[in-house]
């Protein structure tokens, strides 16, 4: 039995082979980007013991149950990882032929956030209530098909041997696709989710040879539409307030600098190695709001110091290294610009969540990846590995 991959799967077992075949050159196993996919997994055990610490007193959350959040962080991990697995099976080739259909199933996830069956959740109108205490953010899953969408239109022509570089109407065509579902999104409004995606956008055009006049008119663009979206007070007061107490902590600090001077307090009083899981007082005391979601660094920073926080970063560098240097030696465009679209997603959402905990950037409602708990992130970030090792995998061995 042989998947998209090229890889046959009862040719791992028979007793002859052994492991030999298992790890030669050829197989599936010797082609994973072993760093990539070990440094998500230790993220995610991470995560686990983070997002334990700050719930397990919780019972306003957890119903009682001290180990709620542990069980369903291990479970929404098991599931990413499968879902890799099948992406990797599947091949990101395979998902290219996919794409309308992928697109379109996101496009009608985030339209159905709008209508009576969206709910808000921490503040943001951008959820779906499937029922059992389990719940949807279509946006996660926009990423992924923005990244796909675009790198499709993009690299058609010039994998084909027919352009050197996207032309102009292709750069419209694509720019068209991704502007859709981002102003959708704008509309619920879930303004972090916004912000990756032009991110994403910016990175996958950078990559793809389009013309710099596209890059410099996006950013232009971008500022125009940020300032159009205060005038048309299209964001919701807490939104506001959260760049209002961003440009100014000392604004409200009991009100809204609440959160990031808390946040601070955490992250600093950890020291070295810091209070021990479960000991931080800032944590236990329930003072830094969302811990186990938008905030979960701050358990880091307070109970493993700057060593557990530093071990977060260096993992989160090794995932982003290793994907640039997938990005690079892959010899197909569609192949390096879904990587620098995961790149450029990975490495700003890390940015801005950590970033928001430091006050060093405005709160925006963003998870860390493969830590914060959350079943949507998890998936989508899994996937995304999926998407990375897939393309390592389909690789020339000459590469």
């Amino acid at each position: 039995m042989t998947g998209a991959n090229g890889f046959s799967v009862s040719g791992y077992g028979p007793a002859r082979a052994g492991w030999t075949r298992i790890f030669a050159r050829d197989s599936l196993a010797r082609r994973l980007d072993w760093p990539i996919l070990l440094s998500a997994i230790a993220l995610s055990l991470i995560g686990t013991a983070l997002v334990y610490s700050a719930t397990r007193n919780r019972t306003e959350l957890n119903q009682g149950d001290p180990y709620y959040f542990l069980v369903r962080h291990l479970l929404n991990t098991g599931i990413g990882i499968a879902l890799m697995i099948g992406t990797v099976w599947l091949g990101h080739r395979t998902l290219r032929t996919a794409v309308p259909i992928l697109y379109g199933i996101s496009v009608f996830l985030v339209l159905m956030v709008l209508t009576p069956l969206g709910a808000t959740i921490n503040g943001a109108h951008a959820w779906i209530v499937i029922g059992g205490g389990f719940s949807l953010q279509p946006s996660e899953f926009v990423k992924i098909t923005i990244i796909l969408g675009m790198a499709m239109l993009l690299a058609a022509r010039v994998d084909a041997g027919d352009k050197a570089y996207p032309d102009h109407r292709t750069v419209v065509q694509s720019l068209g696709l991704a502007a859709v579902p981002i102003a959708i999104v704008l509309l619920m409004p879930d303004l972090g989710s916004v912000m990756v995606m032009v991110v994403i956008v910016l990175g996958v055009l950078l990559t793809s040879g389009a013309s710099n006049r596209w890059i410099f008119g996006l950013i232009g663009a971008g500022a125009a539409g940020a300032i159009a979206v205060w005038q048309l007070h299209i964001l919701d007061e807490y939104q506001i307030n959260r760049f209002a107490a961003f440009a100014n902590p000392e604004l409200d600090p009991a009100g809204v600098g609440y959160n990031t001077n808390q946040a601070r307090i955490a992250i600093g009083s950890g020291g070295l190695f810091g209070t021990g899981l479960g000991h931080g007082s800032q944590t236990t005391g329930q003072f830094v709001p969302e811990q186990q979601t938008d905030f979960v660094f701050t358990v880091a920073g307070e109970e493993l110091g700057f060593v557990g926080a530093g071990l977060i970063l260096l993992l989160l560098g090794v995932i982003l290294w290793r994907a640039c240097r997938i990005a690079r030696e892959t010899t197909e465009l569609y192949g390096t610009i879904v990587a620098a679209g995961i790149i450029a997603w990975f490495a700003f959402q890390s940015f801005e969540n950590i970033g928001m905990t430091l006050g060093i950037m405005p709160v925006a409602g963003l998870p860390l990846p493969f830590v914060s708990y959350g079943g949507s992130s998890m998936f989508a970030v899994w996937v995304a590995v999926g998407l990375l090792q897939s393309i390592r995998v389909q690789r020339p061995m000459s590469a």
